[in-house]
């Protein structure tokens, strides 16, 4: 297994006029990270298990206590063939499905406000049922976002670079986006999808007055967005002081303290957390780190720091090589997967160590949902296959030369 230089370690040497990243076909045989696939499989079982663990309690009131946890475990298995699937595909055909996607994922966010075809959970619309099963399209529509995000950085590097309209095209699109996620309301994957859209433009080489006035103008949006909602200002209000109201707006921070102090150092056990059962709500989605951080400690809520840094450290590591190699496409692309797996996890667990205010975001890989699986599956799949084009392919086999 090859070594990945740690991410912005040095600057990236442009690779060689009329150099091209290496071709590998769908039908070649590739080596993949197979450190990456390690912790990836790492993280998604350890999420398996925190659910069956902080689930129970909620599913035996269906009359079974591991429902949650077989659900969990059907779409683990799904989001592994979507996984394998999108290391299939050759970048080319990621590339070209960029758009088409982003559109099908647009037009699903849209049909989530659709009376009759939406479904309501919590006060928010963010589900289409399907079924046996609900598609959330917000999930979805960051992972599309970053692969056309990563085409059009291609196509339209030099305006990108040099004009006011290549920094404000993907700006406008991604606005368009984020009023159907503030719509339904879907706050935390519209903090995730700008800020990767921001970060993205910026690496690509937006001029730095044109990226500051843009962050000062979208800070001022949003800034006067929580001034305009009193509950959005309450919501601030209880993440600088939530024991002022520990029984009311502030009730699930207190109880996600409350299971993170428990833990201490070594966690009081697999299965023993008090908090779960019925003190602390979203226990098996939005705050699974608080109910893993109660029994395993101090200690497996490092482990689970660590194990996402290291994805997202790998995904830098990934785009620096690509766009050495050439391959502009893959190396975009990798950094976007690094910053959708990292923000999600920075701001899921700064929610529930009380650093930042409440938002509606899973741990990727590892909180129960289906569609936060998938999404994140594809994500670590199209990283996967990137690596593989522009580093790991197997030589091919040796021909005996006729005699």
């Amino acid at each position: 297994m090859s070594t990945v230089t740690p991410p912005l370690a040095a600057p990236v040497k442009a690779a060689p006029a009329g150099a091209t990243a290496p071709r590998v076909s769908s039908r070649d045989a590739l080596a993949f990270d197979m450190a990456l696939v390690s912790v990836v499989a790492t993280v998604m079982v350890l999420g398996l298990v925190m659910v069956a663990s902080s689930s129970i309690t909620t599913a035996a009131e269906t009359g079974s206590p591991l429902g949650l946890f077989w659900r969990q475990l059907a779409f683990a298995f799904a989001a592994t063939g979507v996984m394998l699937l999108a290391t299939r595909l050759p970048m080319a055909v990621w590339r070209a499905l960029g758009p088409w996607l982003l559109l099908f994922g647009t037009g699903a966010l849209a049909l989530v406000l659709v009376p009759g075809i939406g479904r309501e959970v919590n006060g928010s619309m963010r589900w289409i049922a399907m079924g046996p099963v609900n598609l959330q399209p917000s999930e979805l529509v960051k992972v599309f976002g970053v692969l056309y995000l990563a085409g059009y950085l291609v196509r339209r590097s030099d305006h990108v670079r040099s004009r006011l309209s290549g920094f404000f095209k993907p700006i406008i699109l991604m606005s368009v986006i984020a009023l159907l996620l503030l719509a339904e309301p879907d706050y935390g994957a519209t903090v995730v999808l700008f800020a990767t859209t921001l970060t993205l433009l910026f690496l690509a080489g937006v001029p730095f007055l044109s990226f500051s006035a843009w962050v000062l103008a979208i800070v001022s949006v949003f800034a006067a967005m929580m001034i305009s909602a009193p509950y959005r200002m309450e919501r601030l209000l209880t993440f600088i002081n939530p024991w002022a109201d520990p029984f009311g707006s502030g009730f699930q921070l207190t109880q996600a303290l409350i299971a993170i102090g428990r833990g201490e150092w070594l966690g009081v056990g697999l299965g023993q957390s008090v908090q779960k059962l019925h003190y602390l709500p979203e226990a098996h989605t939005d705050f699974l780190f608080a109910v893993l951080s109660e029994e395993l400690g101090l200690l497996g809520g490092a482990i689970v720091i660590v194990l996402f840094a290291f994805i997202t450290w790998r995904a830098f590591g990934i785009g620096r090589r690509a766009l050495a190699s050439g391959d502009a496409y893959g190396g975009y692309l990798s950094y976007g997967v690094g910053l959708l797996v990292g923000l999600q996890a920075f701001i899921n667990i700064g929610v529930n160590l009380g650093l930042l205010p409440t938002k509606g975001l899973t741990l990727p890989l590892m909180s129960y949902g289906g569609s936060s699986l998938l999404a994140n599956a594809i994500a670590i799949g199209l990283l996967l296959r990137v690596d593989a084009e522009t580093g790991r392919p197997r030589a091919a086999p040796a021909t005996r030369e006729a005699s």
